[in-house]
């Protein structure tokens, strides 16, 4: 059902794919003869209005006006570290004594232990999704804007808790960990990471810390990914999932983008095959990776509106030189330069390979056979301007899980930002997840 509402910002265009065969006799449109409560939903959306606290997408039966406070901030948050030291054992059969994820928590963890909210981070992010560690922090954690509390994620009802990837480099278990048997650190030694790999070291902190189920999983991009895993790997944990901007499955053109990186950190000198001291290693190679991988998070449309043809310096600078003279390559070279400073080479490479390899129906057979024992009830929303993982891939998620019999919704926010649409503020974003979650 294909509904375009205005609203005081700009059109948005959801698409809403709901579980029952259209009653309507449309072909392939996936309505429920244009439900009220649906559409009740989606005109919320449009208007500005704060959702409705009894609202839920597929089994609402009445609507009543709550008052909702105004949002607030989780503060001053510090991470923590979970080890394990029991044998794990990665899918592609090598293993590791024991491992560390580096995690943070928001809120507070109910009686029962069930009200548990995990977030999954993408490719360059990290266990920090909320709050700040210090008061001269310039910026708070890469989802601050939807995990608080009386915010979507609401850390006033629900415990959040986001971990820094197996792999990664932000304080879990990663390449640039030291090797006990060496006392260097792994590099390329160190196991073949999965996606799979990640959410079963996840399950390990959640029972550490004696959790008895899992409210909801949300996370975009390679945290898609994740979440759809979770909901594969323990279905009856998981009561939610929330992919966002995802893909079941790596396309060749994702592939090609990965690879394209992962030469340019390759073929630098300084990488060393993996061997490289700390704060040492390719750089300029890591540097360019994120250059191009950023162009893959944005869209045309964004970067010509932020920065056209703008020149730097004098509007007449023509010199015919290579330094920067565009303001979009000023910005690429920033966005380059800040990413070696907190990201390790060889993480990118191991994550990447990682997202590679997430292939949902090769791994089971088919998407419906990978799907089969979720239990969730699951909102998978796509961006129409994400070209790195289009509003198709992730349609077909939801389309997979509804020919299982699964509870299962798609929507699809209009937007010209990309990719990285899903980290951004938008109250649509906001009132789709905080209603899912109601």
């Amino acid at each position: 059902m294909w509904l375009n509402h205005p609203s005081s910002q700009r059109e948005i265009t959801v698409c809403v794919v709901m579980e029952e065969v259209c009653k309507n006799g449309h072909e392939g449109c996936g309505c429920v003869g244009h439900d009220r409560r649906v559409i009740g939903f989606l005109e919320l959306l449009a208007s500005g209005l704060p959702l409705l606290d009894s609202l839920r997408m597929n089994d609402a039966e009445e609507i009543e006006t709550t008052t909702r406070s105004e949002p607030g901030e989780v503060g001053l948050v510090e991470p923590r570290d979970f080890v394990s030291t029991e044998l794990f054992m990665f899918e592609n059969g090598q293993s590791l004594p024991g491992f560390t994820l580096r995690y943070e928590t928001y809120g507070h963890l109910n009686p029962a232990r069930d009200n548990v909210v995990v977030i999954c981070h993408a490719l360059s992010g990290d266990h920090h999704c909320a709050g700040i560690h210090s008061l001269n922090d310039k910026k708070p954690g890469w989802w601050n804007n939807i995990i608080g509390p009386g915010k979507a994620v609401d850390t006033n009802r629900f415990f959040v808790i986001c971990s820094n990837c197996l792999g990664g480099c932000q304080g879990s278990s990663g390449p640039s960990s030291i090797d006990p048997a060496t006392g260097k650190a792994f590099g390329i030694k160190f196991p073949f990471v999965t996606v799979r790999d990640m959410v079963r070291a996840q399950k390990r902190l959640l029972d550490s810390l004696g959790v008895t189920s899992l409210y909801a999983v949300l996370g975009g991009s390679m945290g898609g990914m994740q979440v759809l895993q979770w909901g594969i790997e323990y279905p009856s944990f998981v009561r939610h999932l929330l992919p966002m901007a995802t893909t079941a499955r790596e396309s060749a053109q994702g592939i090609g983008f990965n690879e394209v990186g992962r030469q340019a950190i390759m073929q630098d000198p300084e990488w060393h095959h993996g061997e490289y001291p700390k704060n040492g290693g390719p750089k300029v190679g890591l540097a360019i990776a994120r250059m191009m991988a950023h162009i893959t998070y944005v869209s045309d449309a964004s970067m010509d509106r932020k920065f056209g043809r703008k020149r730097k310096g004098p509007a007449d600078n023509a010199a015919y030189t290579f330094d920067a003279q565009f303001e979009v390559e000023s910005y690429l070279r920033y966005q380059g330069e800040s990413f070696i400073n907190r990201f390790d080479a060889n993480s990118y490479l191991y994550i990447t390979r990682a997202i590679d390899h997430f292939d949902l129906a090769a791994a089971y057979g088919s998407l419906e056979k990978a799907f089969a024992n979720v239990e969730a009830e699951t909102l998978v929303m796509g961006f129409t301007s994400d070209w790195l993982f289009p509003p198709e891939q992730n349609r077909q998620i939801a389309l997979a899980m509804l020919r299982n019999g699964k509870r299962a919704s798609y929507a699809e926010l209009s937007t010209d930002l990309g990719h990285d649409s899903f980290l951004l503020e938008s109250e649509e974003l906001y009132a789709f997840v905080r209603g899912f979650l109601q």
